[in-house]
């Protein structure tokens, strides 16, 4: 058993290494390592069980992705259906929102949201330079468009690739249960969003003509290469579909298809592999063994133990706290370290309770993934994309994502709240 001293060892580890994620003082990859290795030094936990404590499923899923998406890219596929979706808009500039606000999230869901967003804001903002309008309007809607497309599916946003990997929960599972409310959710932020910018979207003919002028076929740079990869994607996909039926792990779909595609594409296994967001993924490791030092010493548990007695074992009211909790806390901190930290909490709940925990994992999963479009920092997409604009004169500031935004999320999560209540809770 441990003692006190181990709880607050632990306690005051976890707490530092948020404290510096959320401060954005050191790179959070960083941060997340040393916090991890601080649990083993600390002798928290033993080496033996913080590598037992990292899910490997989730690790393996997005390394799997990230190298079909990186072979994927080098196709120009992207490039082009951004530019084509422009010339079908004939330049009019909320015809190009709508398409763009579809082609990233039907991308977010299936690929997912960051490398979505990495192709798409390029593109755009080409097409708002030849337009001659501010890019603000397009960008924001795509980093909102990118965090509502991943909540659909198991791949779409780590948050539920993580839920996924932890509750054996598969990709059918996610698109019947969270699909539908987010196509509700996107066609209602479209009309939020032209009611906002209705008086900003204004072009010159002769631009819209400049954007019919563009062709599209010169974005794909190996057709052959687009063969290979589209057919692999559409494979995995499938792939993703079948898996609990086929008895395999979504990592393994993942691999399994990264090294179809890397055998057969030509491609220099060293040059993909140095492409791979390796931060991200010892990020996600550091976490892992961060929460698993803190089910060790009995915290989760513990905070387990106090949302049962508040709630009383109530399934209603569990489900609401979750779903608000994790929408506002994801607007301000990342979603990520957020979300390994509750899927402990809530697997610990539902042993504590007779409580069938499925709809909490729905809950967290609408609440985490919706809530990255509060604030710019909100998620990884939306820090990303401000990043890109840090340095010209359309910045990308808190304020001016928050006002739009913030809103919107909330408009987003009550909509979830309803559909919550009508069919789970």
């Amino acid at each position: 058993m441990f003692g006190d001293s181990h709880v607050l060892i632990a306690s005051i580890v976890f707490i530092l290494v948020y404290i510096l994620i959320v401060s954005e003082k050191l790179n959070r990859t960083t941060v997340a390592l040393l916090g991890a290795s601080m649990m083993v030094v600390l002798k928290i936990i033993d080496q033996e069980f913080a590598f037992e404590a990292i899910d490997f499923n989730t690790i393996g899923l997005l390394i799997g992705m990230m190298i079909i998406v990186t072979i994927t890219k080098k196709t120009g596929i992207f490039q082009y259906l951004a530019i084509k979706a422009a010339k079908s808009a004939s330049g009019d500039p909320w015809k190009i929102i709508f398409f763009f606000a579809i082609i990233t999230a039907v991308c977010s869901a299936l690929l997912d949201n960051v490398t979505t967003v990495l192709l798409i804001a390029p593109v755009t903002l080409v097409i708002t330079d030849t337009l001659k309008i501010n890019p603000i309007p397009f960008l924001i809607s795509e980093i909102l468009f990118s965090n509502i497309g991943g909540t659909a599916t198991l791949i779409g946003d780590p948050p539920n690739i993580m839920i996924g990997s932890a509750t054996k929960l598969g990709f059918l599972d996610f698109v019947i249960n969270l699909a539908p409310i987010v196509v509700v959710i996107f066609i209602v932020t479209l009309f939020i969003l032209k009611y906002i910018y209705k008086n900003e979207l204004n072009v010159d003919e002769k631009h819209k003509e400049k954007i019919m002028k563009f062709d599209e076929n010169k974005s794909i740079q190996d057709k052959e290469l687009l063969k290979k990869s589209l057919i692999v994607l559409g494979l995995t996909i499938v792939g993703f579909i079948l898996h609990q039926s086929l008895e395999l792990e979504s990592a393994t779909v993942a691999l399994a298809g990264a090294a179809v595609l890397l055998a057969i594409s030509g491609e220099n296994p060293e040059d993909i592999l140095l492409e791979i967001e390796w931060t991200t993924i010892f990020f996600f490791a550091g976490l892992f063994i961060l929460v698993g030092g803190l089910e060790k010493v009995g915290i989760i548990e513990s905070i387990a133990k106090e949302v049962v007695n508040m709630t009383k074992g109530n399934l209603f009211l569990t489900g609401i706290i979750i779903v608000w909790v994790s929408a506002i806390a994801s607007s301000f901190i990342d979603n990520i370290p957020f979300v390994a930290t509750m899927i402990p909490l809530i697997k610990s709940i539902g042993a504590m309770s007779a409580m069938d925990i499925t709809p909490l994992w729905w809950s967290l999963a609408l609440g985490s993934c919706l809530g990255g479009n509060g604030t710019i920092i909100g998620a990884s997409a939306n820090v990303i994309v401000a990043g890109m604009m840090e340095k010209t004169e359309n910045r990308i500031t808190f304020r001016k994502f928050f006002k739009i935004g913030f809103p919107i999320m909330i408009v987003s999560i009550i909509i979830s709240t309803i559909y919550l209540i009508l069919f789970y809770l």
